[in-house]
């Protein structure tokens, strides 16, 4: 059975008219748009206690202390402003009046659009609340980033957001599934992207972040999502912001272990063409959510758990795991280009080179647009390929960029990348390596 969808109004007067919930709105950039909506609905003396928007850098230090790196819009700076206004909440709030109350603490900290538009608008948001009464905390975090051209529609969309949340927490948290769909209720698509989403609190005690995070991307909510070693998820901007980048693809539903031999080498080597150093260069292997081959493919539930379970394993041999839709190395490439990175390197099998370098797997009138858009979303004087060869099952011979077969058409274009080593042979590899495709 289909859910139901309320209105931004509905849901905000139901909350409301909820004589349970109560709480405090402290937000910081974009107005006070999430209290603004419970104000318009009507009622909101039932349901707010205190609403505020510390926006002068000097009043937000004192009441929620300096931030070490001089960011405003970051989680620590949302994480400080919830542990600060639950701790006031339940301090202040005391007595008969206040029995059977679940007390909640809404906060974001948002930029939106700048009069010059040279800025990337992006924010925090979370709740932090009791699920049943007198009871522990709970927290829903999500980072998003705002894709509207306009900043009055940017503040609109974090009004819908922060209503969308709240009534999550309450009437969602024990179908997380549900809870992360909801979060769009009444948006236009691609008006935001959720990134990041991170849950604490017995209520999500039997709740898999890794699921969470991959519902996203299923959802279109977000094009990837990033594990680190510990398998917790990480925010992608500042998790990869001004890194070297080095990726390894692996196959859709590819069960075998990646060839670490051979990526092993492609790091050294991209690490040696970059004078990269460990402490800046952030090493990813990728887990695609989509088959190349079929472009409107579906995400299904049995997909995801596969996913999650695929990332579990791949964070505990000790890597970073980038999940995503990509289905194309330029897909990869224009996304990872972002976050302003130094210098990225891609480890792909040569397999796949001949694959695009073959227009025979194309449709001949489309082919020569296809690659030329391939070719210019993918590389830059930052963004290089390293090829990685296969053994052809058939002829018993190792295939490297050397000896690939191309279609003639797009030899001159292949010639150039690989002159210009923006395709680079992974060098001084061990033939027992090197796998048959």
């Amino acid at each position: 059975m289909a859910r139901e969808i309320f209105e931004t109004k509905r849901k905000a007067l139901k909350i409301n008219l909820n004589p349970d919930i109560y709480g405090t709105f402290a937000e910081i950039g974009a107005g006070q748009e999430v209290a603004r909506n419970f104000f318009g609905a009507g009622a909101a003396s039932g349901t707010i206690a205190k609403s505020m928007s510390a926006y002068d850098m000097a009043f937000s230090d004192a009441i929620y202390g300096e931030e070490e790196s001089g960011r405003y819009v970051s989680r620590t700076r949302l994480t400080k402003m919830l542990n600060h206004e639950f701790e006031l909440l339940t301090e202040r709030l005391q007595g008969e009046k206040y029995t059977g109350r679940k007390f909640f603490a809404f906060a974001d900290t948002v930029t939106t659009l700048n009069f010059t538009k040279t800025n990337d608008p992006h924010g925090w948001i979370g709740i932090r609340f009791q699920h049943e009464t007198g009871g522990p905390v709970n927290d829903i975090i999500i980072h998003i980033r705002l894709l509207d051209s306009d900043s009055r529609l940017q503040s609109k969309v974090l009004g819908i957001l922060g209503v969308n949340l709240i009534f999550a927490a309450y009437y969602y948290a024990e179908n997380p599934q549900i809870m992360i769909e909801s979060l769009v209720d009444n948006l236009s698509v691609g008006s935001v992207e959720i990134d990041l989403v991170k849950v604490s609190g017995p209520v999500f005690a039997n709740a898999n972040e890794r699921l969470l995070n991959l519902y996203l991307i299923a959802k279109g909510f977000a094009k990837a999502a990033i594990f680190k070693p510990d398998g917790k998820a990480a925010q992608i901007k500042d998790y990869l912001y001004k890194k070297n980048i080095i990726i390894l693809r692996t196959k859709y539903r590819q069960k075998s272990n990646p060839n670490f031999d051979l990526f092993n080498l492609a790091v050294e080597q991209f690490k040696k063409n970059t004078g990269a150093l460990p402490e800046d260069t952030i090493v990813l292997i990728e887990v695609l959510m989509g088959n190349v081959l079929d472009e409107d493919s579906h995400i299904t539930e049995e997909d995801l758990q596969y996913f999650a379970e695929r990332a579990e394993y791949l964070c505990s041999t000790g890597n970073n795991i980038i999940v995503s839709n990509f289905r194309r190395n330029n897909h990869l490439a224009e996304f990872v280009k972002n976050f302003k990175p130094k210098n990225v390197g891609i480890a792909t099998n040569v397999a796949n080179l001949k694959n695009i370098f073959n227009s025979g797997n194309y449709n001949q009138e489309h082919y020569t647009k296809e690659l030329l858009a391939y070719i210019s979303g993918m590389f830059s004087k930052d963004v290089k390929l390293y090829a990685y060869p296969y053994l052809d099952r058939k002829t018993g011979e190792i295939v490297t960029t050397q000896n690939m077969p191309v279609s003639e058409e797009a030899k001159p274009l292949f010639d150039f990348l690989i002159k210009n080593r923006y395709i680079v042979d992974i060098e001084n590899y061990d033939e027992r390596f090197v796998k048959t495709v």
